[in-house]
């Protein structure tokens, strides 16, 4: 697989995690990664709410159980609805509970991962985020739409459903949207299909546009909702 082609200003990232280990291991790829660069670090919340608002990063990764502030409440805080100049979150975490996705959701993150995700993964949500996209670890993705076909969430999902589409999606559209409910990535979309990159990234928007929806979650639960994709077995 060959790397991104570096933009003119490489996506500026912080972040925060109690782990030294953690920030180091993250930074270490991050860093190394063309189109990517690490500006901060932080090893608490509140730290992480003060740098990110001074130095204003594109992507900003924050772990949810960090002292002085957790990382739910810093999301809120940097991202949340009631800020007027919400940044790009991605929450991090080794806990994959339920409570934890539905409150970075509704704090207004565009990414959730889990740390055994994968370095790959990680590299990808930085560069959906900075791209107004947004990512979730695929196991994530499927346990939670399956909620809403299975009976009700623990709590409910911000705008996880989308009004009907204003006009019917295409036939290679809805192998996309199929392929987004069952959790895969851009890049497995793409390979899975036959077709390029930037191909799924066009279906995509123009997926969103239709359904009007606002985020990669709520096309797949439309997808589920209407019968257009199945969990898997």
């Amino acid at each position: 697989m060959t790397s991104p082609t570096p933009p003119a200003v490489p996506i500026r990232v912080l972040i925060a995690d109690d782990q030294d280990m953690v920030r180091t291991g993250f930074r270490f790829f991050l860093d190394a990664q063309p189109d990517i660069t690490v500006v901060a670090e932080a090893a608490d919340g509140e730290t992480a709410v003060r740098l990110a608002r001074e130095m204003r990063p594109d992507v900003c990764l924050l772990d949810i159980r960090m002292p002085k502030l957790d990382g739910l409440e810093a999301t809120r805080l940097l991202a949340g609805p009631e800020v007027a100049d919400p940044l790009r979150v991605v929450v991090v975490t080794t806990f994959d509970l339920d409570e934890y996705v539905y409150g970075a959701l509704r704090g207004g993150a565009c990414g959730f991962l889990l740390k055994d995700s994968g370095p790959t993964l990680l590299a990808e949500a930085v560069r959906a985020a900075a791209a107004g996209d947004s990512l979730v670890s695929p196991s994530v993705t499927v346990r939670l739409l399956r909620h809403l076909t299975e009976g009700p969430a623990p709590t409910p999902v911000v705008a996880a459903r989308p009004a009907p589409a204003t006009e019917p999606l295409t036939d290679r559209e809805l192998d996309v949207v199929r392929l987004v409910a069952l959790g895969r990535t851009n890049a497995e979309i793409a390979a899975e299909l036959y077709v390029s990159l930037s191909t799924v990234k066009t279906h995509l928007s123009s997926v969103q546009l239709k359904l009007a929806a606002r985020n990669r979650v709520e096309i797949a639960a439309w997808a589920w909702q209407h019968g257009h994709a199945r969990p898997e077995s």
